[in-house]
């Protein structure tokens, strides 16, 4: 199981429970054995059987937006996990994809800059992925949390 790096998992314990509770194969804990081989890290993090993160917004028609730096999620998310759960705050749910995007420039990147300052690294909008719809029934799960949560 793979969590991403999401404010929103760590900040519901979720990404905790599953990187460090022993209960799950967690590919964060299993890639810490695989030292300083970058190749290995990518492969291993992109076709996990299970990918637990987040979005940036969700449209009122259902379309997801996720924005990364380095893009390390967004293969599993896109197609690599045989199972995605996006776990998801309700302040991201927007009206339309314009929205949506636009939520990820002003509000979700200024925030996860700001996180990253404060240990001496910036962020950027490196990719974006729209997931509009699964072609596998029951592939992807959104949870939509009734509380503000994350960027």
């Amino acid at each position: 199981m793979f969590t991403t790096s999401s404010e929103t998992l760590r900040l519901s314990g979720i990404a905790a429970d599953i990187d460090e509770s022993g209960d799950f194969v967690s590919v964060r804990v299993r890639a810490g054995d695989l030292g300083s081989d970058v190749d290995a890290h990518i492969r291993l993090g992109a076709t996990p059987d299970v990918v637990v993160g987040s979005v940036h917004a969700v449209t009122e028609d259902g379309r997801l937006v996720v924005a990364s730096a380095s893009g390390s999620q967004l293969a599993p998310y896109a197609s690599g996990a045989r199972k995605v759960i996006w776990v998801v705050g309700a302040q991201k749910v927007v009206p339309d994809l314009e929205t949506g995007l636009r939520r990820v420039r002003s509000y979700s990147l200024p925030r996860e800059d700001l996180r990253l300052r404060a240990i001496g690294q910036s962020s950027f909008i490196g990719k974006i992925l729209i997931v509009e719809r699964e072609a596998l029934p029951e592939r992807g799960t959104v949870v939509l949390v009734r509380e503000e949560i994350g960027f």
